[in-house]
């Protein structure tokens, strides 16, 4: 146990600090993907860390959840991004499943549809907004409008280019209506990734999340790693900034991202709402009955 408490105590000085996404340029190929800052101890400390979070984690979901149900206007909004098999998923399994469901509002994106896409790109992204109290998770997000949309060439360059500024707009509105942003780049290696494939493809029962697809889009590794480049750094603004979240080790992305959210809640500080009735009248007609 003791290497993991030098690791919560590293994480208390600031693991938000030390996975932010510092302004300007972007080399992602500079970010070790098998780090762990903020963290000192193995992969079975790091398990019964996370664990040990999720007292405080689901107090402080609780807090801002019941602030929202009493007029409070606070959300946050944790963006996960990421090349296939960084585990999107799997923070969404083990850090969300340490909170309240009836707090969390997740949303995969998939392709849009062709109405959706005939609404403009930030349509659908703002149907699945998170509303007062309530912690949104997005697995991909109006990211990927400025990446395989990119990569892919599925829009012209002038307009994917013109998306990076309409993010912000809408990012920077987002921060001025009380929603927190949070955006994590989930970072694995291509040698990484492979081997998760590989694992998939081993077994049986991991066949149903094998997608033949992710081979082609393997295949374009280096346009991606451009297109991330460029989103990180066009759409990296104080009020939604991005964190870098080294993710060939599972154990450590899945507590890295709890902790940073963790951090959020602490600073965000929601305190219990104050009854609007007279507590101690209902106690006297509460015992009456």
């Amino acid at each position: 146990m003791a290497k993991q408490k030098k690791g919560d105590k590293a994480a208390a000085g600031g693991l938000r600090e030390q996975l932010r996404v510092p302004a300007g340029p972007v080399d992602l190929t500079t970010y070790d993907t098998r780090a762990t800052p903020g963290f000192s101890g193995s992969k079975d400390d790091g398990k019964i860390a996370l664990d040990e979070l999720g007292a405080e984690v689901s107090d402080w979901q609780e807090r801002l959840f019941a602030e929202g149900r009493k007029d409070g206007t606070r959300s946050v909004l944790l963006v996960l991004q990421g090349m296939d098999t960084s585990g999107k998923g799997g923070v969404i399994r083990h850090g969300a499943g340490l909170m309240d469901p009836q707090g969390l509002k997740i949303t995969s994106f998939k392709a849009p549809t062709p109405a959706e896409k005939r609404r403009g790109f930030l349509w659908r992204i703002k149907q699945a907004l998170p509303g007062e109290g309530m912690i949104g998770i997005f697995d991909r997000s109006h990211y990927e409008d400025v990446l395989i949309a990119r990569v892919r060439n599925l829009v012209t360059p002038n307009v994917w280019d013109r998306r990076y500024d309409q993010i912000n707009d809408f990012e920077a509105e987002l921060a001025a209506n009380g929603t927190t942003i949070l955006k994590c780049y989930l970072h694995i290696s291509p040698q990484e990734q492979r081997a998760r494939l590989e694992a998939r493809l081993d077994d049986p029962t991991k066949h149903w999340k094998y997608n033949p697809a992710d081979v082609d889009e393997r295949q374009l590794w280096p346009d991606y790693m451009d297109a991330y480049h460029a989103a990180i750094e066009r759409c990296n603004a104080p009020e939604a900034p991005w964190y870098v979240i080294p993710s060939d080790r599972k154990w450590y992305r899945n507590w890295a991202v709890t902790t940073i959210l963790l951090e959020t809640l602490r600073e965000l500080d929601p305190q219990w709402p104050v009854a609007d009735f007279d507590v101690k009248k209902e106690k006297e007609r509460l015992a009456a009955t």
